[in-house]
């Protein structure tokens, strides 16, 4: 593994000399109990958000609250008591930890947030019940409670303030709401203050929601696009791309200099009352076509605060640009607003929806987590095992000292931070593997267009059938999500994974299909892949040049595109181009055949993110499911043990096909690598050798599997890894993905290049185009039989 360079000088304290605060948007016990979350303190994290949605991935994407729901079982807590308990020990825990920070800054910063339950989001008699509640039970001067913004919620927010709690207000999405929300703010230190109550003392937040907005205004004028057939208007809709979200916060701040200036306000500030400060929320970026710090950058200025989750503070750390630019080009905020309103876009519908879908979303979160609180209750008293289970015998000290390597080396924070020299030391290298680490939060990005997937899916069931013209990469997880789920799924067309240039298979696939009512998915990253586009010829031809019943997926900005544009195809889908095929299992490459055949693509997003929560950097080594796993295979295959083995439940056989290639793809270069086993039936514990390590891959509900317990008994190392059910794939194809990555870094290979696969590219175009110009094949090179005899004689020998 190489060894971490020096990091350049951090931007988040930057921020600090323009007047904004950085808090995280997230929490979780092992964040705390590690030291990581007094890490980001010292690194000028000033605070910390929390809502449903971040406690429901909390609890069950990870093991760090195994022991306290132990004993809450053991004292026959019920769920929803349980719920409360751990988020608000969390709560506590994390304020203790930025407690100096509200103490060096007399109470301004250093807070944490709890949110009251999204289920009471319409009633204020019940907000303000718990709002209190919280405040009491939490017991911290620097906590806030969050209460949402809704109509039932702004008389709440006046009423905490009044008796001087400090309070986050969450879920803002509009000017005129954001305008209501100080209202109250105000009104509540009024009340204060001629009570004679100390305003000082009293910290307030909004919370001001910024990339949701761009999320649905883009797709309203990405339908504007698609239905205008006149260039110039097509050409002003394509510029108010990304635009709304941003000039939308530019609005609220010109508002907050408003409301926070004048004889009102002075007469309050005189009391000693300080701003209540616009928080930015939700500000990572959803759309791969804007920068991942877009919505950081854009919105720095004085009394502010931006929250933001970790994937987006290491993409700030690593090459974010500071500057003041929260009041630059208000002029041209203003004007891109009234163009999208002159452009049929309703600002005012698209923030009321916001607002109800935001306490949906959190309210969904809240209940699946009482579920899982309740699910695991039952588990503990039934005495159910774990999920992931290993005997690795005299194997094991190597490991711990190899996880021990890791923890050292922060293999996972500089993992998360897409440290290019956890592979390699070569400066070279560092842009190129940045470039090809997108699928660490690509689930959460795609959970953003859970909606579009599922208006995708009912769409497809007027289609027979659907047929994936893709390779390699591009092909594998549709393929395993075909097998899995398929072949059919009721209701929804059947999907065929076309991967291979030989004419009797797609004329195979020619006969099974009704062209009329197919829809070819035209699948290539870079857009240029030779056999895909051959694909797409004869497929179009066969369709009658209809582009209708053609969709894309591609990187931004490819000739692909631009294909599709041209011919008129129905869907067009701009893949996050920082990630390379065989790690695009969890991108549009694999999510759009999927919800088109009828996989509740949602739930197996869910799965991942669980599993990326799980794999997080604050998470240690030795319970990490990723990081160990590769510690696992890296370290074993140093001392020999290469072979990686994949045994598979019958239900999910085929994922072991997508294993293999991602492991041989990405470790089988510069004469070393794993070297995955898949489909081979087991055999007796005798006849292998010291070259292996087993995986087991099964079902929770499949019966004990007697050759697996024969390899343990005999001594061989066994990885058994435990699905619910067939949705557990999406957590698995991201903890197989971070596993490679690790075992690549102690391997000090590369896990990200292609060589062969680039150079096999290359020489394909070359016999091609020598064909086209010459009407035949290029000469193979050969030499006389007799020559070859010896050398052929020394081969077989080997």
């Amino acid at each position: 593994m190489a060894t971490a360079i020096q990091a350049k000088p951090n931007p988040v304290k930057e921020l600090h000399q323009i007047g904004q605060s950085l808090w995280l948007d997230n929490i979780r016990r092992q964040l705390i109990t590690s030291g990581e979350l007094a890490r980001l303190r010292d690194e000028g994290i000033t605070g910390v958000t929390s809502n449903p949605t971040i406690f429901e991935k909390a609890v069950s994407g990870s093991t760090d609250y195994d022991e306290a729901m132990v004993q809450l079982v053991r004292d026959k807590t019920r769920p929803a008591d349980m719920l409360w308990n751990l988020m608000i020990e969390d709560v506590q825990a994390a304020a203790d930890v930025f407690r100096p920070v509200y103490d060096r800054t007399r109470g301004k910063d250093g807070f944490v947030s709890i949110e009251v339950g999204p289920t009471i989001a319409n009633s204020t008699r019940e907000t303000i019940k718990f709002a209190e509640y919280l405040h009491d039970r939490c017991s911290r001067p620097n906590v806030m409670v969050k209460i949402p913004a809704t109509k039932e919620g702004l008389p709440a927010i006046e009423d905490q303030i009044s008796k001087g709690n400090n309070i986050n207000i969450t879920l803002i999405f509009s000017v005129d709401r954001y305008a209501e929300v100080v209202e109250a703010f105000l009104s509540g230190l009024e009340k204060l203050h001629k009570r004679g109550g100390d305003v000082s003392k009293v910290a307030s937040v909004a919370s001001f929601f910024v990339s949701r907005v761009d999320t649905k205004v883009d797709k309203i004028l990405a339908e504007k696009v698609n239905a205008t057939g006149d260039p110039r208007e097509k050409r002003a809709l394509e510029q108010l791309y990304g635009k709304a979200a941003i000039a939308n916060s530019k609005m609220a701040y010109e508002r907050w200099k408003a409301m926070f200036s004048g004889p009102r306000w002075e007469r309050l500030k005189k009391a000693g009352a300080r701003t209540q400060r616009c928080l930015w929320a939700s500000t990572s970026t959803k759309d791969p076509r804007y920068p991942d710090t877009y919505y950081v950058e854009e919105l720095i200025g004085p009394e502010t605060v931006d929250t933001i989750p970790p994937q987006t503070l290491a993409a700030f750390r690593e090459h974010g640009e500071v500057r003041r630019s929260l009041d630059e080009n208000v002029d041209v905020a203003r004007r891109q607003l009234r163009h999208l309103a002159e452009a049929g876009v309703a600002i005012d519908r698209v923030t009321h929806e916001l607002e109800v879908e935001g306490v949906e979303a959190f309210t969904k979160s809240f209940e699946t987590l009482l579920a899982t609180l309740a699910k695991t209750a039952r588990e503990i008293r039934a005495g159910k095992g774990p999920r992931q289970w290993y005997s690795l015998g005299a194997l094991q000290p190597a490991i711990d000292a190899q996880l021990a390597r890791l923890q050292k080396d922060d293999a996972a924070r500089r993992l998360w931070a897409k440290d290019s020299t956890l592979w390699t030391p070569d400066p070279a290298k560092r842009q190129e593997i940045h470039d090809r680490l997108g699928w660490l939060d690509v689930a959460d990005k795609m959970l953003e267009k859970a909606g579009e997937l599922r208006e995708l899916a009912v769409a497809g069931r007027k289609l027979s059938d659907v047929v994936l013209l893709g390779m390699g990469g591009s092909s594998l997880c549709p393929d395993v999500l075909r097998n899995t789920f398929g072949p059919v799924v009721k209701g929804h067309p059947r999907l065929h994974v076309l991967d291979t240039t030989d004419p009797a298979t797609i004329l195979g696939v020619r006969a099974k299909i009704r062209i009329g009512t197919t829809l070819f998915i035209v699948a290539s990253k870079s857009g240029e892949t030779t056999e895909t586009l051959s694909h797409f010829a004869y497929f179009f031809e066969q369709a009658k040049k209809n582009g209708k019943q053609f969709a894309a997926i591609t990187d931004p900005g490819t000739s692909l595109e631009k294909l599709a544009r041209d011919n008129g195809f129905r869907w067009i889908f701009s893949n996050p181009p920082d990630i390379g095929g065989r790690y695009s299992a969890l991108s549009y490459f694999g999510l759009v055949p999927g919800a088109l055949m009828g996989v509740n693509v949602t739930e197996l997003l869910e799965r991942a993110v669980e599993m990326e929560h799980s794999c997080a950097d604050s998470v240690p080594a030795d319970s990490n499911p990723g990081v160990w796993l590769g510690a696992v295979m890296g370290r074993l295959a140093t001392q020999g043990r290469n072979k990686v083995t994949l045994i598979t439940s019958p239900r999910v056989a085929t994922f072991g096909y997508w294993v293999e290639q991602l492991l041989a793809e990405s470790t089988g270069k510069e004469g070393k690598g794993l070297v995955p086993i898949e489909g081979e039936p087991v055999g007796r514990p005798a006849v292998y050798g010291d070259d292996r390590l087993f995986v087991y891959i099964r079902m929770d509900a499949d019966p004990p599997n007697r050759a697996v317990r024969a390899l343990e008994k005999f001594g061989h190392p066994v990885i058994t890894l435990t699905l619910r059910d067939k949705l557990d794939l999406g957590g698995e194809f991201f903890r197989w993905e971070v596993a490679t990555a690790i075992a690549g870094a102690i391997l000090n290979i590369d896990a990200f290049d292609q060589p062969n696969v680039q150079e096999s590219k290359d020489n394909t175009k070359k016999v091609l185009a020598t064909f086209k110009s010459r009407g035949r094949l290029p000469a193979a090179d050969s030499v006389p039989a007799a020559k070859a005899k010896a050398g052929l004689a020394t081969l077989l020998r080997r």
